[in-house]
């Protein structure tokens, strides 16, 4: 009988660990989706501004340089 219990509180330990896990899961999937939106939005601004401001995309290299030195 104490075994029978054991490996009961053990299983719903496990599944809540599991459904924990899961809802973390979704989650982070959710904040990479975000990011994925992000990285497109920025990459449709910097093709904007490249083509209205020819000189930007010069510029903007150097300061990506400055920004990721810090």
């Amino acid at each position: 009988m104490k075994e029978e219990k054991i490996s009961q509180e053990s299983f719903n330990l496990v599944q809540q660990e599991l459904i924990t896990l899961t809802e973390k899961l979704e989650e982070i999937s959710a904040r990479v989706q975000e990011l994925d939106d992000l990285r497109l939005e920025i990459k449709g601004l910097k093709l904007f501004l490249g083509r209205m401001h020819p000189d930007f995309s010069g510029q903007f290299q150097d300061i990506m340089k400055k920004v990721m030195k810090k």
